[in-house]
């Protein structure tokens, strides 16, 4: 990314470190309770819905660890893990680290990478043998050796992005995020508006930004050709944990919701919403 771009990118971080306008921490939810994985569901590719195969998810010291130890061999079984709420108008906290090694037998690229799927596809529409859920991608990633790799990038499995107002051909566009190494602990954020406009953030600056997510492009395969709709854009979706054969820990999932009653006369009523939902109003 050029130094120009980055430093204007910079500048935008503190107009939107979001809701930041009036929100409280009892205005975050806890998406994750470090206890279990309640209020979560499990797809895993080649299975049903719902299947821990190996016991892949799993909960230990407060932190959701995805691990392959129970695993003979990989099997492209590429695993998520979905919140069972969808948003539209959020801001996204949580932390991650990889660690250790990949799986034996695992494609190179998934080494030392993960992520989380924002605007996915329902779980429920996931087909079985579905590998990556119709949705956009911020990319972790982590060095060792000779690596030096950017992390919080964009992927786009089944759905395309536009940035500086040309949609993006590539399926990956690297952030201008610093290099974390491997088992390092990296405190991200995702600010998502709607279609509008996305944010990658990491320690407050931003890292990465692109406009009007919307279905269409390639790289999924196996799903229900009456999900794909190319040129729709995604005004919402569900939040899904990534992991891709190398173990990966997350902690600290918190959301801000930043879609509900903007009346002022409303008992609901927060500054920092920037999504009117009239409906959810309590005079």
């Amino acid at each position: 990314m050029h130094t120009l771009r980055f430093v204007a990118l910079t500048l935008l971080a503190p107009l939107l470190a979001v809701g930041q306008n009036g929100a409280t921490p009892k205005d975050w939810q806890e998406l994750f309770n470090g206890r279990n994985l309640d209020g979560w569901v499990i797809k895993i590719a080649g299975h049903d819905l719902g299947d821990n195969y190996g016991d892949t998810f799993r909960v230990k010291d407060g932190v959701i660890q995805v691990s392959y130890d129970k695993y003979t061999e990989f099997g492209n079984r590429f695993s998520h893990l979905f919140y069972k709420q969808k948003f539209s108008h959020y801001l996204l906290s949580m932390e991650y680290r990889l660690y250790g090694e990949q799986m034996k037998g695992a494609p190179a690229y998934a080494r030392l990478n993960s992520g989380v799927m924002i605007h996915s596809q329902a779980p429920e529409t996931i087909l079985k043998n579905q590998d990556w859920p119709i949705s956009v991608e911020a990319q972790f990633l982590a060095n060792e050796g000779d690596l030096a790799r950017h992390t919080m990038n964009v992927c786009t499995p089944g759905t395309e992005i536009f940035m500086n107002g040309s949609m993006v051909k590539a399926h990956c566009t690297n952030s201008s995020s610093k290099l974390y190494r491997n088992s390092e602990w990296v405190k991200i954020e995702v600010e998502v508006l709607g279609s509008e406009r996305v944010r990658h953030i990491i320690d407050g600056v931003t890292v990465l930004q692109y406009e009007k997510p919307q279905i269409g492009g390639g790289v999924a395969n196996g799903y229900d050709p009456a999900i794909k709709i190319d040129g729709k854009l995604l005004e919402d979706g569900y939040i899904g944990l990534q992991s891709e054969s190398h173990p990966v820990e997350f902690r600290n999932i918190r959301l801000l919701n930043l879609s509900g009653c903007m009346d002022p006369k409303a008992k609901n009523f927060k500054p920092y919403f920037v999504h009117r939902d009239d409906a959810a109003c309590k005079l």
